[in-house]
């Protein structure tokens, strides 16, 4: 059985483009394989730094998936902190990663350019990423294509210390959905919690319609012809309506005499009642904390037994734990 492994950051309330991009495809794989899913809050401190927030957020992120679909019976949720061997196995890769193969990697680039201040962790992000991936013998990494420089890194890590070590590691697999379309924001631009631009899963309903109405439009007259596919509206609506209902708002956009402000109360009604029995269950999660935390021990507990197996392994490699003797 193949071992599948995704992580998400506690760094804000969950949005849309996290449940398409991460937690549906997440909720269909757990049925392939021995699913493993961690919530990233060592990632979050890179750029969160209210600690009652991160608890917040580190709970809310297993409430929501929890909701959403995860089955503790299929797939194990667990926090990242809660498995000790991870900053060590960051720590030994650290010393085999070449400086180039970070000063390569966009992210980091990417948010300096958006005003974050450079820090080593958030310089070293991939490496931490590596020791998550590396640490349970992954098999399949499900990634998005702004990540797949990540795991091409971590591969990258492996093979050195295959080279300087011996056969330490197996080489995890990406698995990128090519169907996966870029989330837009209300902005147009992808969406994302470090634009603020997002929509969030579990909104309130005002709060909701009030997102979905303020998306960011063209000045075309209403009876004026509309390109679907430059819509963020359509491009949003797409994902959760049916075929046939996308097909059919692209048809009035192209036709003219329909405004944005109805198209806009139509992808709000859809969005709100896609979430609706998601709410509920998140709702009754929320009322039966003792089960989440169950699901977070079980998860850790799980996590850690692959851990050190796969630490004992490295330790002795390295030289941290007397030599193996094998067979």
């Amino acid at each position: 059985m193949k071992r599948i492994l995704s992580g998400i950051q506690p760094s804000g309330a969950l949005h849309l483009g996290n449940y398409l991009g991460m937690m549906r495809p997440a909720v269909e794989l757990q049925r392939h394989g021995e699913a493993l899913y961690f919530i990233a809050d060592l990632h979050a401190l890179t750029t969160l730094r209210d600690p009652e927030a991160l608890r917040r957020y580190s709970r809310d992120v297993a409430l929501d998936f929890l909701a959403c679909g995860l089955d503790p019976s299929r797939a194990f949720l667990f926090r990242q902190s809660d498995i000790p061997k991870v900053p060590l196995l960051t720590w030994i890769l650290s010393t085999v990663t070449p400086m180039g193969l970070l000063e390569r990697c966009h992210s980091y680039k990417d948010k300096l350019a958006r005003g974050f201040a450079p820090s080593h962790a958030l310089f070293s992000y991939p490496v931490l990423m590596a020791a998550d991936i590396l640490i349970y013998d992954s098999d399949i990494v499900p990634v998005g294509k702004d990540q797949k420089q990540h795991l091409e890194v971590t591969r990258d890590i492996a093979v050195k210390m295959n080279e300087t070590f011996g056969e330490v590691f197996k080489l995890p697999e990406p698995s990128i959905r090519e169907d996966a379309a870029v989330v837009p924001g209300i902005d147009g631009e992808k969406m994302s919690k470090s634009y603020r631009n997002t929509i969030e899963i579990f909104a309130g309903e005002k709060e909701m319609r009030k997102k979905i109405m303020g998306i960011v439009t063209d000045s075309a007259p209403v009876e004026a012809a509309k390109d679907p596919e430059k819509s963020s509206i359509y491009n949003l609506y797409r994902l959760f309506a049916p075929s046939d209902d996308a097909a059919l708002m692209a048809e009035k956009f192209r036709a003219g005499g329909t405004g944005y402000g109805d198209f806009k109360k139509q992808l709000f009604g859809t969005v709100w009642d896609y979430f609706a029995p998601m709410r509920l269950k998140r709702a009754e999660l929320e009322a039966d904390p003792a089960f989440v935390d169950d699901v977070l021990r079980r998860g850790a507990e799980h996590a850690n037994r692959l851990a050190e197996t796969v630490m004992a392994r490295v330790e002795s490699a390295v030289g941290l734990r007397p030599a193996r003797v094998e067979g």
